[in-house]
């Protein structure tokens, strides 16, 4: 039996303690998180109201776009508060959920992203059989394996996490509820905790991100075996935003979690986890509608019909 007093809240320390900074910070992340939201849910409507979007490639994107709402806003709206609030706390139980949230939309967001390359890949390098492959039967069990696999792998870090006594300080260096910053708080070592942490992280981080890196090898020898430049130009199109995607995406998370860790600091770690918590999601949509002809195709399409309404 652990002789402890339980810590019953945490607090944030934030990303500056400037109060010139804070409202700074809090106007450029309002705006950021609103950008995101706007984007990431029209994506999602366009998708729906277009028979023409009615294609696994934009069923996938449409859970992406749910995710990054999802992903953004277990960060972002506590975080706006604490910028404008003098106590920057959270409670216990609101930080554990705010970190099996972010654990679980994050890690499905990084099978999806290899969901969406499989697609890519049979798009191109199988495109006579694709209607046949691609079927919606596969793409929702796809979809439902990225949401159960990350739930599990997320239940596993909290459930560990949970079984650790809290009794020292309850100060969090960071904006947020993140995992490896919360067990550092713990009145015991922690080792077995972030040694599968980082055992998880290869499986669901690098594991997709290898397997993405794959496909495009095929992806990109099926391409340059393409006859005509403007037929490779056009298959390369299809799949440059998801390789933006990509690199945004793993490229920041692989910075923060398989560093060494003597080489972490505070604020490059924030510096990092701001950009692909709150960046990443505000960028996806505009990667997506400013490459994509079908998208901005059907935005045009539904003004000049609300301009023709209103006439």
């Amino acid at each position: 039996m652990w002789n402890y007093t339980k810590v019953e809240e945490f607090i944030l320390l934030g990303l500056t303690k400037r109060l010139d900074l804070q409202i700074v910070l809090f106007v450029l992340i309002l705006i950021s998180y609103v950008i995101s939201l706007m984007g990431n849910a029209l994506i999602i409507c366009v998708s729906r109201i277009s028979r023409r979007l009615h294609t696994p490639m934009y069923f996938f994107l449409s859970n992406l776009s749910f995710l990054d709402i999802g992903f953004t806003s277990s960060v972002v709206p506590k975080m706006l508060i604490n910028l404008l609030s003098k106590k920057k706390s959270i409670s216990f139980e609101g930080c554990f959920i705010q970190m099996f949230v972010h654990m679980c939309l994050g890690g499905t967001e990084c099978y999806l992203l290899l969901a969406m390359a499989y697609d890519r890949y049979v798009a191109i390098c199988s495109p006579l059989h694709y209607t046949t492959i691609m079927h919606p039967s596969l793409c929702k069990k796809m979809a439902s394996g990225c949401w159960i696999g990350s739930f599990l792998n997320s239940l596993i870090h909290e459930f560990l996490a949970l079984r650790l006594p809290f009794c020292g300080s309850n100060v969090i260096n960071h904006f947020f509820c993140e995992l490896p910053s919360v067990l550092e708080l713990s009145c015991i070592d922690a080792s077995l905790n972030k040694t599968i942490i980082f055992f998880c992280t290869i499986l669901v981080v690098m594991g997709p991100f290898v397997l993405i890196l794959i496909t495009y090898g095929y992806i990109i020898s099926s391409i340059l075996k393409i006859s005509t430049s403007i037929g490779q130009k056009k298959a390369f199109s299809t799949c440059a935003s998801h390789i933006i995607v990509v690199t945004l995406f793993y490229g920041t998370i692989i910075f923060m979690y398989l560093r060494p860790g003597d080489t972490h600091v505070a604020g490059q770690d924030k510096m990092a986890t701001l950009f692909y918590s709150i960046g990443t999601p505000m960028l996806n949509p505009l990667i997506y509608t400013l490459r994509n002809k079908d998208v901005k195709r059907v935005l045009l399409g539904i003004i000049r019909k609300k301009h023709m309404t209103e006439k």
